[in-house]
């Protein structure tokens, strides 16, 4: 990545992978990135660390052990572990044997996971000392019981050979309006995420990560870090600012992530000035619209560009905006397509939407899941010919060919027989200097069909706004009808398994009987 002695956004070149292109299988890959460096440092967790050789070694032995035990390839390798070198041993351990590997997420409920056990039925289930599973018929392995198979003998030679179209990963979706579905990849799927890494990720730097390890952010991804021979710097958890500009500084880190209120509350720490913060070539803004006053602030603070983008489990590479975008960009938008990434617009009936208007979203790339694990049926619905993907997300492009997202299929509502999708009222109510958070709901109501709740965390608790504030606010921006009709305090977002806002909780928090105001 080409930087100017002033860091400046126009110096942006997008980085090629140091490790050759001619890997079929995951596995193969990390055999690769061990041989040509493997002393550099992998991860990085706490006061552990460990390199590329040490990394394919472990997963190799545990690997062996598990095959000993009976695991056969194809079967199913379920890791129920906090993100951390573990997890990365594991995940690489079930590449190794040939197996299928997929984590679960330990915030997961009673039912969510007794779901995902049924569908994807493992052979081998790694856990948590402390964790309480369901019942199954899988080989259950406690994550103390691991450092012992890191020291076994080796596989080396005798691994299974899987082939590029074998599955390689299972990664769930959040389940958050329904039970969670199981995106399945293979081989050539994960080794795209290489091809589509535009800026978020350079050769041999150091990035700090945030993503809970069972999301596509890692799943997906991991190919990319090898790729690039990335050291993952795991941040702490639960997160918190101090300890966060603590590694940006000590790790030497390169490229950054968070969610817009992290930037801000990095910014908030009284030695957050005085930081050296040199190493850093760019940051990510995640899950969530960063305001580009809060963008401005950012990328002068870390004196690198900040960028964004869009993707989903079923579609882990999808959108983004460039470094040297403007801060309106990163705000309104999700960016263009990434490389080899085609998405268009569609109405009801599939066909391309007229220019401006809202559609459906619908994705063609490399990294495109294969289909749901053992549900053909949603498969079907989401798969839709052609190597297209059907989302469950609206948006429209600008006229520079941008993607504003306009909300889910799930969350948009209809006020007076007029659609109002959510992410965009949020937007605009994220602009108001009061707000400092904000979620927008629809709910039931007489006569009108329907009306929107818009839950806000005060920027001063000691002085909200007030519901006439933010619907005058609103109606000055956007077409009246999509003026939020009732608005509640909190004190902060409810997040799910993945750091999004939990829109189904917050709807829970709504009286039984609504008012309404038309």
């Amino acid at each position: 990545m080409a930087k100017t002695s002033d860091r400046s956004q126009e110096s942006y070149v997008a980085p090629k992978p140091v490790l050759e292109d001619i890997y079929e299988t995951f596995a193969d890959a990390l055999e690769g990135a061990a041989t040509r460096f493997p002393d550099h440092e992998a991860y990085v967790h706490r006061n552990r660390r460990i390199s590329y050789g040490a990394w394919r070694d472990q997963a190799d032995r545990l690997a062996a052990a598990l095959i000993a035990d009976g695991l056969k390839p194809g079967e199913v390798v379920g890791i129920v572990l906090e993100p951390g070198i573990d997890f990365a041993i594991c995940y690489a351990a079930a590449q190794f044997a040939g197996a299928v590997g997929t984590g679960l997420n330990t915030r997961l409920g009673p039912r969510e996971m007794e779901a995902i056990l049924a569908r994807c039925e493992p052979a081998v289930l790694i856990v948590e000392d402390a964790a309480a599973i369901p019942a199954t018929g899988a080989r259950i392995v406690r994550s103390s019981e691991l450092a012992g198979f890191f020291g076994g003998a080796p596989l080396g030679a005798d691994r299974p050979r899987r082939k590029r179209g074998d599955p390689a990963v299972i990664i769930w979706t959040s389940g958050t309006t329904g039970m969670p579905k199981g995106a399945w990849f293979d081989h050539d799927n994960l080794k795209s995420a290489a091809r589509t890494a535009g800026p978020m990720a350079a050769p041999f730097v150091r990035k700090l990560n945030s993503t809970p390890f069972a999301h596509a952010g890692y799943m997906a991804k991991a190919w990319e870090q090898i790729a690039f021979g990335m050291t993952m710097v795991i941040s702490p958890a639960p997160w918190n600012a101090a300890d966060t500009l603590r590694l940006l500084v000590e790790e030497k880190i390169a490229i950054a992530g968070g969610v817009p209120t992290q930037w801000a509350k990095l910014l908030e720490l009284p030695d957050a000035g005085q930081a050296d913060l040199s190493n850093l070539i760019m940051g990510i803004a995640a899950t969530a619209p960063a305001p580009p006053e809060l963008v401005e602030r950012v990328t002068a603070w870390i004196q690198a560009p900040l960028v964004v983008r869009y993707s989903m489990t079923e579609c882990p590479s999808a959108t983004g905006t460039e470094p040297g975008d403007p801060p309106d960009v990163l705000f309104r938008t999700v960016g263009r397509p990434q490389a080899g990434v085609e998405v268009a617009l569609v109405d009801d009936v599939g066909e391309l939407v007229a220019p401006g208007a809202i559609g459906r979203i619908k994705l063609r790339a490399p990294g495109v899941m294969r289909g749901y694990w053992r549900d053909p049926e949603r498969t079907a619905e989401a798969l839709i010919g052609d190597g297209w993907l059907l989302s469950g997300d609206y948006g429209r492009f600008d006229e520079a060919g941008n993607l504003v997202l306009a909300g889910r299929t799930s969350e948009m509502y209809i006020r007076g027989g007029y659609n109002v999708y959510p992410i965009e009222v949020e937007r605009v109510l994220g602009e108001h200097p009061a707000v400092a958070a904000v979620a927008v709901v629809g709910r039931p109501a007489p006569t009108i069909g329907e009306i929107g709740v818009a839950f806000v965390v005060p920027a001063d608790p000691d002085a909200p706004p007030t519901l006439d504030d933010l619907r005058a606010w609103v109606k000055a921006r956007l077409a009246d009808y999509k003026a939020p009709d009732e608005l509640m305090l909190v004190d902060a977002m409810p997040l799910n398994p993945v750091m999004k806002v939990d829109k189904q909780a917050l709807k829970a928090l709504l009286p039984e009987q609504p008012g309404s105001r038309s």
